[in-house]
């Protein structure tokens, strides 16, 4: 099948270039995992009032509350925290892409598909209902 040693030898050494990246890939995927498994995602109303943080998943760790939200109904408090906890996903989601790239690159398509999971896993159209989800 190789009557050519040089072809043997050429064809031997594109498998272990391939082999090796393959490792390196799944040495960069491993550390993007723990270094993305580590983000949080944090945002304020502009106001001051309301501070949200999300862990690496997007649901919320901690969220504060400014002793002025008294000054509020509990219904304008309430808007407040899923704005300012969808902004803090919005911060997340900057991390994680920032993540990825400088761990891939912006132009690996691996990237590209890891961001868009993120994307529409943290940043759900927002026409639709959270019941419908």
């Amino acid at each position: 099948m190789w009557t050519d040693e040089a072809a043997l030898d050429a064809a031997a050494c594109r498998l272990d270039e391939w082999e090796s990246s393959l490792g390196d890939r799944a040495a960069r995927a491993r550390a993007l995992s723990a270094r993305t498994q580590a983000l949080t995602g944090t945002a304020r109303s502009a106001d001051g009032l309301v501070e949200v943080t999300v862990d690496a998943s997007g649901l919320p760790t901690d969220v504060r509350l400014d002793e002025r939200v008294r000054q509020h109904s509990a219904a304008h408090t309430a808007r407040q925290i899923l704005v300012v906890t969808r902004a803090a996903r919005a911060d997340l989601l900057r991390r994680l892409t920032e993540a990825t790239t400088e761990t891939f690159g912006a132009d690996d398509p691996a990237a590209t598909a890891i961001v868009e999971s993120h994307r529409r896993r943290l940043d759900p159209d927002p026409g639709t209902p959270d019941a419908a989800r």
